[in-house]
């Protein structure tokens, strides 16, 4: 990926950011308000929650600040791992978050508050919830066409959101009938949800920080073996982000090929690698001579 088109990216998901992060505060003020005006415990929580969603999209905007920066000699290969190193202080978000809806549905069991719930209060409630899933729409089709880690697990931190404001409705409509104490079992439930979408941001993130495969190798086997001049194509490894990866290979050659003959080769392999792998970003050729006793058979 060139340094234009990179930093291109980095603006538009700084843009995607910007415009959830003021989303996220007005949401997260008119769940206060309405919260505190009818002494509403669940929405109040949920109105703290939703200001945790702007806090990642603030954690987001440093992370995307930090990977953009060009490689050095500290970081040959770049910073873009440290988008991914965002996502998971998200993950721990959640995690704090889902702590904190336990041990507040603790203290509602021990100490009860019945809300006393108007329309307002449900109207407020289906408003931000219309708002959180336009949020989610917008954040991880963007997150997708820029393949990135920050917008994709930011949007699951938000469907978290929506959890936890159908719960509230829920205890709303609860505490309507008679039956307060459904609040704080709902809000148990939820922080089950939430726990699970910051484990399935840190499986993610972990395969990018543990170096595992990118591509199938199978495919590059495939496009590498039908280039006139390849004998055999092996070892191929990948490694990094979907936009941004690294790939090794070997491949076999007639001995008899020149250096400058085995230079060309070189250049066409990798020019047709980044014209079917858009997101590679290093690719490393080995090329050696076959031997007699070698073949396209028994090698692995």
């Amino acid at each position: 990926m060139n340094t234009e088109k990179g930093n291109d990216r980095i603006r538009q998901i700084n843009k995607v950011l910007w415009i959830i992060l003021c989303l996220n505060f007005a949401v997260s003020i008119m769940k206060l308000i309405v919260g505190y005006t009818i002494s509403s415990a669940s929405m109040v929580a949920d109105g703290f929650h939703s200001f945790s969603d702007a806090s990642s999209n603030i954690v987001g905007l440093v992370g995307t600040a930090l990977a953009a920066k060009p490689a050095d000699e500290c970081h040959p290969y770049g910073h873009k791992k440290f988008e991914t190193f965002t996502a998971i202080g998200i993950a721990l978000l959640l995690f704090i978050v889902s702590t904190n809806i336990i041990k507040s549905g603790i203290a509602k069991l021990t100490n009860p508050i019945v809300p006393q719930v108007d329309a307002n209060s449900f109207i407020v409630m289906i408003i931000t919830m219309a708002i959180n899933i336009f949020v989610i729409i917008y954040e991880t089709r963007e997150g997708k066409r820029l393949h990135s880690d920050i917008l994709i697990s930011d949007a699951i931190h938000t469907k978290s959101d929506v959890y936890v404001s159908l719960s509230v409705i829920l205890s709303l409509i609860a505490v309507k009938l008679g039956y307060p104490i459904l609040d704080p079992i709902i809000s148990f439930i939820i922080s089950i949800a939430i726990i699970k979408a910051a484990v399935e941001i840190l499986v993610n993130s972990s395969k990018v920080l543990c170096d595992a495969a990118v591509i199938d190798p199978e495919e590059v086997i495939a496009l590498v073996s039908q280039i006139e001049g390849v004998l055999d194509c092996h070892r191929v490894r990948s490694r990094g982000r979907e936009d941004d990866f690294s790939l090794d290979l070997h491949i076999l050659v007639d001995p008899k090929m020149s250096v400058g003959e085995s230079h060309e080769l070189h250049h066409l392999i990798e020019e047709e690698i980044r014209r079917h792998f858009t997101g590679v970003h290093y690719i490393d050729i080995h090329i050696e001579p076959i031997t007699s006793n070698e073949t396209s058979t028994d090698l692995s």
